[in-house]
């Protein structure tokens, strides 16, 4: 099963115990409630990288446990959990970046973040940007208003094998992507299908100079 790009950022798109959940682990993880926020991610381990839904700061457990200065043991069990370094806040803070404003130099080593894989950061950013327009393309007429949260590529690069699964509330279907070359010549291949449309995939390569449509018309 692939990582989940968790993008969804409306209340409605989830069911009542699962927003439950998701506003316990925010709450917890704001007031620094270490063993709460653990016994909701060993339930719900796909929370990993969650925020606050309708909120504004997009900040996960690691970011306020950054904010926090937290143990390093409480860091490093998150991060063993599946929280991602790379993942940034609303204001393009990494919990890195957190920690070393609030003066938690302690965290540094346990935040700095640990690459599988090397995009030069320009190149990545390019690879995201068309890959954002890839993904507008398909859901901005289908699904006005939705209020996703685009992916960030820079996690994948923290993962063994560089691929997510970003789904789509009200599309049945979503954004599978992944790392297909690194490097300068780094590519990414984004397959997209809704899966109660016959012929509706499509996948294209997306590199720094731009997206490739190159198949279309399955699942």
């Amino acid at each position: 099963m692939d990582i989940i790009w968790d993008g969804v950022t409306k209340l409605d798109d989830y069911k009542e115990g699962i927003l439950n959940a998701r506003v316990r682990l925010a709450d917890a993880a704001k007031s620094a409630d270490w063993p709460a926020v653990f016994s909701i991610l060993l339930e719900h381990p796909e929370f990993a990288n969650s925020c606050r839904l309708a909120g504004q700061s997009l900040y996960t457990p690691l970011h306020q446990a950054a904010y926090a200065g937290a143990p390093v043991e409480i860091t490093n069990r998150l991060v063993d959990l599946g929280a991602w370094r790379t993942i940034q806040n609303s204001c393009g803070e990494r919990a890195i970046d957190i920690a070393e404003r609030m003066g938690h130099y302690h965290l540094r080593e346990s935040l700095s973040p640990v690459l599988q894989h090397h995009v030069p950061t320009g190149v990545l950013l390019k690879i995201q940007s068309s890959f954002h327009d890839v993904i507008r393309a398909r859901i901005d007429r289908e699904l006005p208003g939705h209020g996703l949260r685009l992916p960030e590529l820079e996690p994948l690069l923290e993962l063994e094998r560089p691929q997510m699964w970003f789904p789509i509330p009200g599309m049945y279907g979503g954004f599978s992507y992944r790392l297909d070359a690194t490097g300068v010549t780094a590519r990414l291949i984004a397959e997209s299908w809704c899966r109660v449309v016959d012929g509706s995939g499509q996948r294209h390569e997306i590199t720094s100079q731009g997206s490739r449509l190159v198949a279309e018309g399955f699942v």
